[in-house]
Order: structure tokens, then sequence, then C-alpha cells
């Protein structure tokens, strides 16, 4: 494979959003971008500013009750001149739990999965309110360990990244001119108080490397297994929802 030229993928990425928009929404639609101050969020909102213009997107923050981080996300709106509202969902989601635990006692997958759905309902609302597409903005290394949340953040209208590992994703925010502290920012779940390689077992340096042939991981073998064994069983993230045909 060619070594990754980030300045050539940026513009084709650019121009890529800028002509999804001109050939599938109304003229002045808004690209509508969940802010988490992490790299993705960051990369994508300033992909979308720059094809589509700052005034054009609209980022939403979106903590659940105290963020102890939330300043990286208002570094990025201010950064990117990009107009934001910020929609709190920790009393949604305690709501929610309020009332579901008189049914049943919800697990450990379902509190950590329904605020990144309830986060993705927020984004839509918006979008609705303001004649929005909302931005995904998974990277192609969490989405081939299904490190996302089916109709969660997996979700949205048209998704800018999908295609570029952690290490790609990186590349483009610096020759984007990104302040380096949104890039390097340690992704987390923001409740397990681990980071993602600490909930995956293994780096996304490995990740990205195995994914673009780099690395067969002979080295690490279980690491090669828990990727092998996460990809297969995560699939059904990224495909169409299985249909009968008659």
């Amino acid at each position: 494979m060619a070594a990754f030229d980030a300045k050539k993928t940026l513009d084709r990425l650019v121009e890529w959003v800028r002509t999804y928009f001109e050939t599938t929404a109304a003229p002045g639609t808004k690209a509508v971008i969940g802010i988490s101050g992490g790299k993705d969020s960051s990369v994508a909102a300033a992909v979308c500013a720059r094809a589509l213009g700052a005034d054009r997107v609209l980022g939403v923050l979106m903590p659940q009750g105290e963020q102890s981080d939330i300043s990286y996300s208002h570094l990025l709106v201010k950064t990117l001149g990009i107009p934001s509202v910020t929609v709190n969902i920790g009393s949604t989601v305690d709501a929610f739990f309020a009332e579901f635990q008189t049914h049943m006692e919800p697990s450990r997958q379902a509190k950590v999965n329904t605020p990144a759905r309830i986060r993705m309902t927020t984004l839509y609302a918006v979008a609705a309110c303001v004649g929005g597409r909302v931005v995904n903005t998974c990277n192609l290394s969490e989405d081939w360990v299904g490190y996302s949340t089916k109709f969660g953040d997996a979700a949205g209208d048209f998704s800018p990244l999908s295609s570029l590992t952690v290490r790609e994703v990186k590349q483009i925010g610096r020759e984007l001119g990104l302040p380096e502290e949104l890039i390097e920012k340690a992704p987390s779940d923001g409740l397990s108080g681990k980071t993602d390689e600490d909930n995956l077992g293994f780096t996304y340096a490995d990740l990205d490397r195995y994914i673009r042939g780099e690395d067969d991981l002979a080295a690490k073998p279980d690491v090669k297994a828990k990727i092998d064994r996460l990809h297969a069983a995560n699939l059904h993230k990224l495909l169409p929802m299985p249909k009968f045909e008659l």
C-alpha cells in the first residue's frame, strides 16, 4: 500500500463532503455534529467547516452531568469558530434508568450504550430543528473491532472518517492545524474511567498496522486473536440490517 498522503486525502475528503451536501441536501443545510473534544469529532468538524463554511457546522456538546474534560470541546468550538449548543443529557439518562429499573435491572452493557443512543437521539432532534445532516464520527480502527454503539455513535447521515485509521485521522488533524491536545486526547468511554485502549486490551498502533497489512502481529498472537475475534463478532454493526426477501 502506498504511503498515506494526508494533504491529498484531506483535499479529497473536503471535496467529498462538499459534493455530498451539494447533491443530496437543500442549499444551506447544516452539518450537525456531537463534539466530545477528541480527535474524531475534532477532525470531522474541521473537515466539514472547511467544506461548507464554519457557519454551516453546528456543534452539539452533550455532557452527562458534570464532564471533567469538557474544556476540550469548548477549545474545538473556539478554534473552528463554529456555533454550538449544549444539551446536558444527565437528567434524561437518570430519568430513563429510574423508570427502567422498575421493570428490570440494567446490565453494564445497557448502562454503557444507552447514553450513546440518547446522544444520537439528541443530535437528530437538533438536526430536525435546524434542517441538518448528522455527522458520523467513527473511524476505521473503531469500526474494525466494533468499538461503537449500534444506533448510538455508529449512526449518522454521512461518515467522513470511516475509511481512515486512528493514525491517519491524527495525520489529517495535523494537516488541518488543529491543536495537538485535541489530536492526542486519550479517548475513553467517559464511564469506566479507562481509556479505549485499556478497554480493548491492545493499542490502536498495533490495530492500525494490522489493518493496513504492515504487521501480521506474529509476535503478538494473543492480540491478533482478539482483534480477529472482535472483528468477526461485530461485523453486524457495519452491514445493512438483514431482511426477509419474498
